[in-house]
């Protein structure tokens, strides 16, 4: 598994309650964005770093079968690639994003990678969720400052954004409010000592207790959208796992009076050894990120139409395998986008070729998209947040980096 990344989280921060209290809240101001629609985002963190060459392969580039071997993809044989477009290929274990694809709902941003340029899991996992340059300079994620920056007081900023899993992750820690849900295994508790414990602490710590109450009606939420069958199937690294983490938050988020933006973190993708190309490991995980997004399409519903999602991860992978048929770490990747909002049905690259003058330090795919544009151009058009803004707060000391534009649909 790869390094997680923690964070010393104190009392009136953080409140995680057992059983039927399977949730956590982060305190502080709320804040939110107005808009005419009921956008949602949801950005999922794929830990480990990604090689996007097996996810997408370009299969039209003359260098590409040579340098990744067994793992690359192909357009014909037993398990053939899903073609996107005449240059580039989706891995088979994706059927769902290939049909999403194909009626322009999902797209795929090639050879791009945040500004970090070595090859830690920590330091850069750190970089990917901060939003800053360079690693160790917050305690704050991207997503939730961008939460901080929008218009107090609409419905996003009341419902605060929505954390999945046992630990929240760093792009979604900081002064917003969020919430936490994750599938337990402790027998529930009943409604009258909840009542009794959220009077206590709200005589005892007033912010403690709102934390409660926040952490409480994402449960009952939970409770009314999807019963009482919420045992884990597997980790977020599983297939089952990542499809059941996917389908709860889809659940939550489809409520009227649910948060509209969520984090997910799933872990699993470092593929040094074994990775396999269109079978094998990666395949596998591939497909459990292809049923997140299938759970997502079904548990939001109308809801789709205005959602927006971004699955990133650290870095990439080398574009040479190595002698145990895996790939080390590395730096281009890929950024999936998928939702009824995404203009979709496109392969964004500045593609810089693989021949070894053109490899990012003679090994690597050379990056030449920065991340966070993507993610401007996402936040931008969802949520109407300014490139000051963006550039400022969100993403600190990144203003020359310009967010994409016509990521969404008009």
């Amino acid at each position: 598994m790869s390094p997680r990344i923690f964070s010393n989280i104190g009392r009136r921060q953080f409140l995680r309650a057992g059983g039927a209290f399977g949730a956590t809240a982060f305190l502080p101001r709320l804040s939110s964005a107005a808009s005419a629609r009921d956008p949602r985002l949801v950005v999922i963190i794929l830990r480990g770093a990604l090689d996007g060459l097996s996810a997408v392969g370009p299969v039209g580039d003359p260098d590409y079968a040579g340098l990744h071997g067994d793992i690359a993809l192909r357009l014909e044989g037993a398990n053939a690639a899903l073609p996107l477009d005449p240059f580039f290929a989706l891995n088979p274990g994706m059927p769902v994003f290939h049909s999403l694809f194909k009626q322009g709902q999902s797209a795929v941003v090639h050879a791009t990678a945040t500004a970090y340029r070595e090859r830690s899991h920590f330091d850069g996992q750190d970089v990917l969720e901060s939003g800053f340059a360079g690693p160790g300079r917050t305690q704050s994620g991207w997503l939730n400052r961008a939460l901080e920056a929008m218009p107090h007081g609409d419905r996003i900023s009341a419902k605060g954004a929505l954390s999945v899993g046992a630990i929240t992750p760093l792009v979604l820690r900081g002064g917003a409010q969020v919430v936490g849900w994750a599938p337990t295994n402790l027998v529930s508790a009943g409604d009258d000592l909840a009542t009794r414990l959220l009077d206590l602490y709200r005589h005892q710590d007033a912010a403690l207790g709102n934390a409660l109450s926040d952490g409480l009606n994402i449960d009952r939420i939970a409770m009314r959208e999807m019963g009482s069958d919420t045992k884990p199937r597997g980790g977020f690294d599983s297939v089952a796992g990542m499809r059941q983490a996917a389908q709860g938050a889809a659940k939550l988020m489809a409520a009227d009076d649910g948060p509209r933006i969520a984090a997910l973190a799933f872990d699993g993708w470092d593929t040094h050894a074994n990775e396999g190309g269109p079978t094998g490991r990666l395949a596998m995980l591939l497909s459990g990120l292809d049923g997140a997004f299938d759970e997502f399409k079904k548990g939001l519903g109308p809801r789709w139409s205005d959602t927006a999602i971004v699955a990133i991860t650290e870095f990439g992978r080398t574009a040479k395998i190595n002698g145990t048929v895996g790939t080390d770490h590395g730096t281009g990747t890929v950024a999936f986008l998928a939702g009824g909002a995404i203009r979709g049905g496109r392969v964004i690259a500045n593609w810089p070729g693989l021949k070894p003058a053109q490899l990012y330090q003679a090994r690597d795919l050379a990056p030449t998209t920065d991340l966070r544009a993507v993610l401007k151009g996402v936040l931008a058009d969802q949520f109407g947040l300014s490139a000051a803004v963006l550039g400022e707060k969100v993403f600190p000391d990144s203003a020359a980096v310009r967010p994409i534009q016509g990521l969404i649909a008009a």
